[in-house]
């Protein structure tokens, strides 16, 4: 979809993605190495309870899942920036995780009218439906014109 195909208001769902322990734990080796990510055991006596995973990795699991749900990966520009990132709530080993969006905000360029700025709000949940993360993000994208 393109810019012009995204209206205020436009709403969507991704498929889903289950993160394996395995995962948690060779993402936050290279990336984000506390105990709560990296060793199942000493997790254990953190205030998580257990393994977690790191929010970046949830960030970069729930941004796949957007670019897999086809909504606007052909026209992608880039984004400028993300705005209002929440964790709230812990993603742990065998969560299957799925997003919804929205177009909050849209505005065609003034001066590139092969373009336009989407303000889109991104929310992460759990199998069980729990809310684990959101985001705001600005997205350049295509027209379609």
């Amino acid at each position: 979809m393109y810019f012009d195909d995204l209206p205020v208001g436009h709403r969507f769902d991704t498929g889903t993605r289950t993160v394996s322990e395995a995962e948690i734990i060779a993402f936050a080796h290279q990336y984000d190495p506390q105990p709560f990510h990296t060793d199942p055991e000493a997790a254990k006596n953190t205030i998580y309870g257990g393994l977690i995973a790191s929010g970046v990795q949830t960030m970069g699991v729930a941004l796949r899942l957007v670019l897999e749900s086809g909504v606007w990966a052909d026209a992608s520009m880039g984004s400028p920036g993300l705005d209002a990132v929440r964790f709230t709530r812990p993603v742990r080993p065998g969560d299957t995780l799925r997003v919804e969006g929205e177009v909050l905000s849209s505005e065609p360029s003034k001066s590139r009218p092969d373009r336009g700025r989407a303000r889109f709000r991104y929310e992460v949940f759990n199998q069980d439906g729990d809310l684990v993360m959101s985001w705001e993000a600005i997205q350049l994208l295509k027209r379609n014109q």
